[in-house]
């Protein structure tokens, strides 16, 4: 599994990570057996949140035992943002999870709370250990210049957004702006949500092509073509082990230029929208 920096981070992070929405409603033992799955092929990033009902709960048995392994992120509601409310959250995410710290903990979405307030509740939990690195969620580039102006400078280690092959709106600003500031971009829903492209459409039969191409799948060329940047990442949600193995194979898939270039064409960028697309 490739790993790279993570923002301003000394740590390297694996690229092809783990997403936990809606992994509550599976069958418990079988999420719990895909994490774990997950891990054993070095998709070690695994991110849940405060709002995804019981997967924190998921993946704290998940990670039972494992814990130094795992590059662990959750994330605090917009609601609950306030200082105070942010070290509430993140205490009763950590009591939920199992473990004393997390890995990186975020604001969910941009919120009703001063940004001042969220991130000072984000540094108490770092110097009292409980979070190691703090960022965002959903930020546009005027969310983020926000942020930058108060008080995250050098401080903001990611940004996790909406991203997959047909829906690309954050590389009009957002993508070239955290490259700019040395932020990593976290792509969740790398598959869409329910809408991955059919293989009979053209765009589909380019992605089986360039996957028979390399022995891989449509969809780990599909995940390799959204993590081309240096300092992106994305975190697919498996279903099963056998979709987190498949989802653990592009970690090594290397795709030419010229794939790249094909893909770009088959699932064109649409123009810029008025406000960052989310889920």
């Amino acid at each position: 599994m490739e790993r790279r920096p993570f923002g301003p981070l000394p740590r390297e992070v694996a690229v092809i990570g783990q997403g936990t929405w809606y992994i509550d409603d599976a069958h418990r033992p079988t999420a719990v057996a895909a994490l774990r799955r997950g891990l054993d092929l070095g998709m070690t990033h695994i991110d849940t949140a405060e709002m995804y009902g019981d997967a924190e709960i998921v993946v704290g048995e998940a990670t039972a035992g494992r814990r130094d392994e795992v590059f662990l992120v959750s994330k605090v509601l917009p609601g609950n943002a306030s200082q105070s409310g942010t070290v509430a959250a993140c205490e009763r995410s950590l009591a939920r999870l199992r473990t004393d710290r997390l890995d990186c903990y975020l604001l969910h979405w941009p919120g009703p709370h001063p940004l001042e307030d969220t991130f000072a509740g984000f540094e108490k939990l770092r110097e009292q250990g409980k979070i190691l690195s703090w960022g965002v969620s959903n930020f546009d580039v005027p969310d983020l210049d926000a942020a930058w102006k108060a008080g995250s400078e050098g401080r903001m280690a990611c940004n996790q957004v909406l991203y997959h092959l047909e829906e690309r709106a954050i590389e009009h600003a957002v993508q070239p702006w955290c490259e700019a500031h040395g932020v990593a971009v976290v792509a969740y829903s790398p598959f869409g949500h329910g809408s991955f492209p059919d293989p009979r459409t053209p765009g589909g039969r380019l992605l089986e092509d360039i996957a028979a191409h390399h022995g891989a799948t449509a969809r780990q060329v599909a995940l390799r073509f959204l993590v081309r940047w240096p300092s992106s990442f994305t975190i697919p949600k498996a279903s099963s082990p056998e979709h987190a193995a498949d989802n653990a194979g592009a970690g090594a898939l290397s795709l030419t230029d010229a794939e790249l270039a094909r893909l770009d064409a088959a699932f064109p960028l649409g123009p810029r929208p008025r406000r960052l697309p989310m889920l």
